[in-house]
């Protein structure tokens, strides 16, 4: 079993549920997502199957849009709507005062993340430390924040099209606009609707996915190379195709790039080479036996 399935994970349950959920309606061996969903979020989580998830990582590096419902006045210990309440404040600024403040939260931040979060300090999560009550520095990281626009405002709540990098919490930027606006705030909604070029729209439900018959459900699945397709394809001799397989280099072609998705002279996905000097090397290589042959995947 090998391929992506783009999920549309409801809110309520958490990323791994979803993907344990999906395996099982497979029946698949080998699974895992590629970017964790808070449990209140929903939208696009695009889940890898066998071979796929050896190259996860061009999702998980990429960037990602978000619709997010953003609740003014109101703060909590989480920055979303699961957390208690801290504090309660009115909310005495409009629409023009949301828009003026937005262009503050774009470009490249350093953003400080969430208590409650499972980045770890000291081989510990954060959020294992916040439900003692015990304090811990929180580094601030690098992020990139590509598109904050506002959709609508029907107050106290602003919708907001967000685009980001990897590493963004969204709950974050949240708290941070929020305090910027003098009011405090909190994520009241998140929707994943965008990641690494897949779209929401090609998803399906756990609930359509689990009533569908094998055929139809095999048909969800995307090709393996889907993943990588932003990278220059290769069709190489059998030969070198041979060679490659066996972890060998071959002669690199005179082509601009450091990275290429090499295909064999049937059509199936070799893996990644990665140009040294003037070589080609095997950097990640599928397993011949569950690759067939596969054509450009159009999104």
């Amino acid at each position: 079993m090998d391929g992506v399935l783009l999920l549309d994970k409801p809110s309520g349950l958490s990323s791994n549920a979803a993907l344990q959920r999906a395996r099982r309606a497979f029946d698949a061996e080998k699974a895992g997502h590629t970017g964790t969903l808070d449990p209140l979020a929903s939208g696009l989580l695009p889940i890898c199957f066998g071979e796929a998830t050896k190259f996860a990582r061009f999702l998980l590096d990429a960037e990602k849009r978000y619709i997010a419902s953003v609740r003014f006045g109101i703060t909590t210990t989480t920055q979303d709507a699961e957390g208690d309440v801290v504090d309660t404040r009115a909310v005495l600024i409009g629409r023009d005062e949301v828009e003026a403040a937005l262009p503050t939260f774009t470009g490249e931040l350093q953003q400080v993340p969430p208590a409650h979060s499972a980045l770890k300090f000291e081989g510990r999560k954060y959020y294992e430390y916040a439900r003692e009550g015990i304090a811990i520095p929180l580094q601030p990281r690098n992020v990139r924040i590509e598109r904050f626009i506002l959709l609508d405002w029907v107050p106290p709540v602003a919708t907001l099209d967000v685009v980001c990098s990897k590493g963004t919490y969204v709950r974050a930027l949240a708290s941070d606009l929020g305090a910027a606006l003098g009011c405090g705030a909190h994520l009241a909604g998140l929707r994943r609707v965008a990641t690494g070029g897949f779209d929401l729209a090609a998803a399906t439900t756990l609930e359509a996915l689990e009533r569908s018959a094998p055929g139809a459900r095999d048909a969800l699945l995307m090709p393996v190379d889907c993943l990588i397709e932003t990278l220059p394809r290769l069709e190489m001799d059998g030969q070198d195709a041979a060679r490659l397989r066996q972890g060998q280099p071959v002669a690199a072609p005179r082509l601009p790039g450091l990275e290429f998705r090499a295909y064999d002279p049937e059509g199936r996905l070799l893996g990644i080479v990665r140009r040294e000097a003037q070589a080609l090397v095997p950097e990640r290589m599928a397993r011949m036996a569950a690759t067939p042959p596969v054509a450009e995947h159009q999104r």
